[in-house]
C-alpha cells in the first residue's frame, strides 16, 4: 500500500510542475528596445469625471473658471471627484462661465486643447494653461493574481504590467501565455488574449490600459489539473484506501 501511495504522489508531484518557460515574462523583449512607444488615448465618456484646471501668470484671473477645490491634499479618488465635471449621457459638461460645452469624440488632450481655445479667442484669458484628467478611471483585474479587485487610478497612461501590479503580479499558477482583457469599444466589446512571456504585444492597442477595460487571468494547466485531482485528493486516497483494505481481507 505504501508503495502505491508514493507513487500516486510522484504523479501528482510531476503533473503540478510548471517550466521556467512558462513563467518568465517578455522573453524577447530585446528586440523591442529602443522604439517609440504609442500612448494610449481614450476618449471621453459619459459618466466620466473630469478634473479641469485652468492657470494664468495673473492667479487672480482665472478663478471664475475653476472649481473651489472641497478637498486637501492627500484625499482618496472619491473625495477628489467632488472637485470634477461629471459627463453627462449626452457628452457634455457645465463649466464655470463658458456654461455647456460638449466634449464628443474627443479625448482629454483633445479637449485641453478645445477650452484653451476657447478662452483665449473669446477673449475670457490670455496664454491660460489647461489640464484636463480623468479622476474616476478604473481598471478590474480578476483570476490567478495575488489581490483580485478594481482598481482606480489618475494616470494619462498605465500599462497592462502595471495594472497586473496593482493586483499584486500573478501567482504561479496564472497562465502567462493567455491574459485575457476585455475593452468596450464605442458601445463593442472587445477580447483579446496576450501573452506575457512574449514581447510582440509592446507594440500593439493593448500594453496601455483603457479605463474600465478588465483583465482576467485564467489558470494554467497544472493548477486545472490540481484543481481536479488534488483537490480531491482526501476523497481519492479513502477510496483507494478502502479498495485495498478489501483486496488485502479477500486474499486472506
Amino acid at each position: 500500500m505504501s508503495k502505491y501511495f508514493y507513487s500516486l504522489l510522484c504523479c501528482i508531484l510531476i503533473s503540478s510542475c510548471v517550466g521556467k518557460k512558462e513563467i518568465l515574462y517578455l522573453q524577447d523583449a530585446e528586440q523591442y528596445t529602443n522604439k517609440e512607444i504609442s500612448y494610449a488615448n481614450a476618449r471621453i465618456l459619459p459618466n466620466d469625471v473630469l478634473r479641469i484646471t485652468v492657470s494664468a501668470l495673473v492667479p487672480e484671473s482665472v478663478i471664475p473658471y475653476n472649481k473651489v477645490s472641497a478637498s486637501a491634499g492627500g484625499v482618496s479618488v472619491d473625495l477628489l471627484q467632488l472637485d470634477g465635471y461629471l459627463v453627462s449621457e449626452n457628452l457634455t459638461i457645465n463649466f464655470p462661465v463658458l456654461g455647456i460645452l460638449s466634449v464628443a469624440n474627443m479625448t482629454t488632450q483633445n479637449f485641453a486643447e478645445f477650452l484653451k481655445k476657447k478662452l483665449e479667442d473669446e477673449g475670457h484669458l490670455r496664454n491660460p494653461t489647461v489640464d484636463v484628467r480623468l479622476i474616476n478611471a478604473k481598471v478590474t483585474v480578476l483570476g490567478q493574481v495575488n489581490q483580485p479587485g478594481t482598481f482606480n487610478f489618475t494616470e494619462q497612461n498605465i500599462t497592462l504590467l502595471q495594472a497586473l501590479g496593482y493586483a499584486g503580479d500573478l501567482t504561479i499558477n496564472g497562465k502567462r501565455e493567455d491574459i485575457m482583457i476585455m475593452r468596450d469599444e464605442e458601445g463593442v466589446r472587445q477580447i483579446t488574449h496576450i501573452d506575457l512571456t512574449s514581447a510582440d504585444w509592446l507594440e500593439g492597442p493593448y500594453n496601455f490600459i483603457k479605463p474600465n477595460d478588465v483583465i482576467i487571468v485564467n489558470p494554467n494547466n497544472p493548477k486545472v489539473k490540481s484543481a481536479g485531482f488534488i483537490g480531491n485528493i482526501g476523497t481519492l486516497l479513502s477510496v483507494v484506501s478502502i479498495l485495498l483494505t478489501s483486496v488485502v481481507l479477500i486474499t486472506k
